[in-house]
């Protein structure tokens, strides 16, 4: 009971301190304790208002992708009625649930686990055999579905109705095979011919881009070259279709190019053709690369860009047109008509281009930008952007895991951030006098154009980084340069070209192309060229990729201060990525090749194979500036005629064992044995062999006190479609350890002379 004259206790243990000495009194409440609940408000403010109506559906994509990243990370393939089953239970329940607080999480859930079951409905649709052996003599017979013409070869997809080879019963569906230059049959034509195929390339070291799931969902299972001559023959059956479709779709590009051909030559003509139909494999590879380095690679490949400018020179071309005969301006809505023709032209260039991944994201947006100009909607919106990438990773849930879909959505987002948040203040006070002579000069659009540059170089850069190894440094410089020259030049004289050529005027349109490329691809050498022109990344792995992936899709999406948040994020990623360790050994998949780190910290080569390819990628995963074939790669590398030896930066030796003869010597001197051939039980050294590569494919290793922590491209027990599971594959320890006296296996088999003894 309270004491006359004493407050009472009801209100609490907090009550009977005077105000404003707790902390004096020995509590352990701060003296500013009074703010925390304003903050917690305030961030409660800005939580409800990004959660308000209409914000959420950006973020229905971004789940949706989570889910089809959480599919292509599976060890093993999911049971496609479990996760269909799970999926529409889990819509269903949002769809209960849509009045309730509850319903923003059940919506998010439903998303990942639709995207969950999108991925792996489209693998059990497209399911085809793998090769898993290589075949070196094989008879084919088959329907051209696709053909591409390289710089020193060609190269076709051959959809196979006749298959034999000795010793093997597989049935492939379409393999993809390499010819000499200027050989590769006509797409549509039947052939037969005699083959060596290879199974798809796997990655090259753990953690590199995946080849052959890409092969996989372009229903490819195996890739080769032709042994001998191609001979025409009489189809079976029409071939459908689809392949009469490809055919002719096939021949106009190659009148295209026939057409660009009479007029340009070189590289020009290969980049007029890589603009106009996709087919870029044909550009020389010192322009290839100046164009990457200089950050102008994106021009190459169709995309958002390029159908943004069909589209945008077909609208403003009709609708001036239109808008020149009076009664139509007055009377009917241009605007829309304009918007249909540029749709028309947008699906046209599709199919034309190839309708490659990247092609169709692009597509897809800009439709759904001119529907919303014809339906009378706002056009540039994150909306826009969200129902686009919804399409796109529904019709191809592969797409994710591809750079350049994540390049081109990264980019987009930046963009229509940039139109929705920064456009806008941009633009709050044209009244200013010395803005406005500004303006007069231009000066408003190439601010414009420097940020569009600046936010889609910095939104691409940790994608370039993690699947190139390389960012450009001058990226904003080269756009300013050689951008509005492409955009008002080289576009527009292309769409022009192919509106002429029926009539044979075509060819001024090329060379007004020319001029233009001309001019590209001079910014592009003079930026290459530069001082610190090539940023070099070492390889960093999955998990910064993912956080710097969250960290921009936060500061795009939030509109309140929390934003911020993803800046936070993505300078954690930053920093995580670069305190990566790099592998101290790297082993290819064939046991051929062994790059060590010495103790400079440089790779240092142990080569039986010429698998340049396989070099270059080690390298650029390394920021190694050295090309494969430079000399210096072989330094402190000891070789014979039955192997090769290089210390580790310990001195400890990695040796190469070529014969078997060599393992006896190697398994006694050196710490760790790579040979393409079984080792002896009883080597006393830690060792890579034929068992383990052929479980678990390329192979880094990092020190790890006397042994070596192990990185597999095939990880333990994963089997997919695309890469599936051999017996007994997946079994090896994911370390290297040195094997004691006790642990060696010793030989059970007595001497003669201890027989004659005991005899």
């Amino acid at each position: 009971m309270a004491e006359p004259g004493r407050p009472a206790r009801s209100q609490g243990i907090a009550g009977t301190w005077p105000v404003g000495r707790a902390a004096a009194a020995g509590g352990f409440a701060p003296a500013g304790f009074g703010i925390w609940p304003a903050i917690v408000e305030t961030l409660r403010g800005w939580a409800r208002a990004e959660a308000g109506p209409g914000r959420l559906l950006p973020w229905v994509p971004v789940a949706f992708g989570g889910g089809i990243a959480l599919y292509f990370a599976a060890d093993h393939e999911p049971v496609l009625w479990v996760v269909a089953t799970t999926a529409a239970a889990l819509l269903l329940g949002a769809i209960l649930l849509r009045r309730s607080r509850l319903f923003a999480p059940a919506i998010m859930i439903a998303a990942v686990a639709s995207g969950f079951a999108g991925a792996t409905w489209k693998t059990a649709r497209i399911a085809h055999t793998v090769l898993a052996k290589p075949l070196y003599s094989v008879s084919l017979s088959g329907f051209v579905e696709t053909r591409d013409i390289r710089e020193r070869t060609d190269r076709f997809v051959l959809r196979v109705t006749a298959m034999e080879a000795q010793r093997s019963d597989v049935r492939l569906d379409r393999v993809r095979l390499s010819v000499r230059k200027g050989t590769a049959p006509e797409v549509g034509s039947f052939v037969q011919l005699k083959a060596r195929l290879m199974p798809p390339l796997s990655p090259v070291r753990p953690g590199s881009y995946d080849f052959s799931r890409d092969m996989f969902f372009q229903g490819i299972g195996a890739s080769g070259f032709v042994m001998g001559a191609i001979t025409a023959s009489v189809p079976p059956d029409a071939g459908g279709l689809r392949l009469r479709y490809a055919a002719f779709m096939q021949g106009l590009r190659d009148a295209i190019d026939a057409r660009i051909r009479a007029t340009l030559e070189g590289d020009n003509r290969a980049i007029a053709t890589a603009l106009l139909t996709g087919r870029r494999d044909a550009i020389s590879a010192p322009v290839n690369d100046a164009m990457f380095i200089s950050g102008l690679g994106h021009v190459l490949s169709i995309s958002g860009y390029h159908m943004a400018v069909v589209a945008g020179v077909v609208f403003f071309a009709v609708r001036a047109l239109l808008a020149l005969i009076p009664g139509l301006a007055v009377g009917f809505a241009i605007k829309k008509w304009s918007a249909a023709a540029a749709l028309v032209a947008a699906a046209f260039y599709l199919l034309l281009s190839g309708a490659e991944v990247a092609t169709q994201r692009s597509f897809f947006m800009t439709a759904v930008v001119l529907i919303a100009v014809m339906v009378d909607r706002r056009a540039i919106t994150f909306r826009t952007l969200a129902v686009a990438a919804l399409i796109v990773l529904a019709v191809a849930p592969e797409a994710l895991v591809h750079p350049s879909f994540q390049m081109s959505f990264a980019a987009t987002l930046g963009l229509v951030a940039l139109v929705q948040i920064g456009m806008p203040n941009l633009l709050a006070s044209p009244d200013h006098s010395a803005t406005a002579r500004v303006a007069l000069w231009g000066g408003r659009e190439i601010a414009m154009l420097f940020l569009a540059s600046l936010i889609a170089g910095l939104a691409t850069t940790p994608y370039a980084a993690f699947h190139f190894h390389r960012v450009t440094p001058y990226g904003v410089l080269a756009n300013l340069g050689a951008m509005p020259v492409v955009s008002a030049l080289v576009m527009p004289a292309g769409l022009l070209g192919l509106l002429a050529a029926p009539f044979g005027l075509d060819g001024v349109f090329w060379w007004l192309m020319g001029l233009g490329i001309d001019w590209m691809v001079a910014v592009s050498r003079w930026v290459a060229a530069l001082p610190g022109a090539v940023g070099r990344i070492p390889a960093f792995g999955i998990a910064p990729l993912i956080a710097a992936s969250l960290g921009i899709i936060m500061m795009g999406l939030l509109r309140t201060p929390l934003r911020w948040c993803g800046a936070v994020v993505l300078l954690a990623s930053i920093a995580f990525g670069l305190s990566v360790r790099q592998p101290d050994v790297l082993i290819a998949g064939d046991g051929a090749s062994v790059a060590v780190r010495g103790g400079d910290g440089r790779l240092h080569l142990i080569r039986a194979g010429k698998d340049s390819f396989l070099l270059k990628e080690w390298l650029a995963a390394d920021a190694d500036p050295r090309n494969a074939g430079s000399s210096a790669l072989a330094e402190g590398v000891s070789c014979d005629e039955v192997g090769c030896v290089t210390p580790l930066a310990d001195g400890r030796l990695v040796a190469l064992a070529l014969r078997i003869d060599a393992l006896a010597d190697d398994c006694s001197r050196a710490a760790l044995v790579v040979t393409s051939r079984p080792a002896p039980p009883d080597c006393a050294a830690m060792v890579v062999d034929r068992q383990r590569l052929a479980r678990q494919g390329a192979l880094a290793l990092t020190r790890h006190g006397d042994g070596f922590a192990v990185q597999a491209v095939k990880a333990r027990g994963a089997s997919r479609p695309w890469s599936p599971a051999a017996a007994g594959e997946g079994d090896s320890d994911m370390t290297l350890m040195p094997r004691s006296a006790a642990q060696r296996v010793r030989d059970a088999t007595p001497s003669e002379a201890d027989l004659q003894a005991e005899d």
